[in-house]
């Protein structure tokens, strides 16, 4: 394992930590889009069924089962915990137009039709787009917690790092898989707006620190 997909894979696991601890500490779930977090446990749960057929690490079965754990955690605390707090008005993107077409997508478009395969690849195509009910949220409402920024932050990093562990692997290894690299690209594309507004809005915080 190259250091970019640890680093990858800890930033994944620090946005993760981060909502959580948001969501627990605050004993609210404001601001943040339920319709996400239930694609994201769906993303996990599709990728992560060979957990039930095959063993490669100590290191990649307690990630996958902190992944699953933690996507249904958040779940439940949205949901059922501490859904009084939860925002459904503005939670409103239409899940259905990302989940028919990834569907058919894996159908169509995968490594060998196979039902964990085509599960696998289900996983990847939805997780590129899987963000989209969170930024449409922030959008229609016009703004964002700070902690949900830091958690989106994270999420994009771990998608740019992983972008740079594929090339690292294609000219190290040999290694290339068209179809996570093209889905990464797209999840990353989607968070270069964001970059731009989380940039900005620190800088600005920055600047209104420095002036007083």
């Amino acid at each position: 394992m190259n250091i970019f997909r640890l680093t990858g894979d800890l930033s994944h696991l620090a946005a993760i930590i981060i909502l959580l601890l948001k969501i627990w500490k605050t004993r609210s779930c404001a601001g943040i889009s339920g319709k996400s977090q239930v694609l994201f446990a769906f993303v996990f749960t599709t990728r992560y069924l060979d957990l039930l057929t095959s063993f490669i690490s100590l290191y990649n079965t307690t990630m996958k089962v902190i992944y699953i754990g933690c996507a249904y955690a958040t779940v439940y605390l949205i949901y059922a915990k501490f859904k009084a707090t939860y925002d459904g008005n503005h939670d409103t993107f239409r899940v259905e137009f990302l989940v028919v077409p990834v569907g058919g997508l894996a159908f169509l478009v995968n490594h060998d039709f196979s039902p964990l395969e085509i599960l696998w690849t289900f996983s990847i195509y939805l997780e590129s787009v899987a963000i989209l009910p969170q930024l449409f949220m922030i959008s229609k409402t016009g703004e964002a917690e700070t902690i949900t920024t830091h958690y989106l932050f994270f999420l994009g990093l771990y998608r740019a790092l992983y972008l740079i562990n594929w090339i690292w692997r294609f000219y190290f290894e040999g290694f290339f898989d068209m179809i996570a690299i093209v889905a990464g690209a797209v999840q990353t594309i989607l968070y270069c707006d964001f970059f731009y507004l989380y940039t900005f809005f620190f800088l600005k915080k920055l600047k209104l620190k420095l002036s007083v």
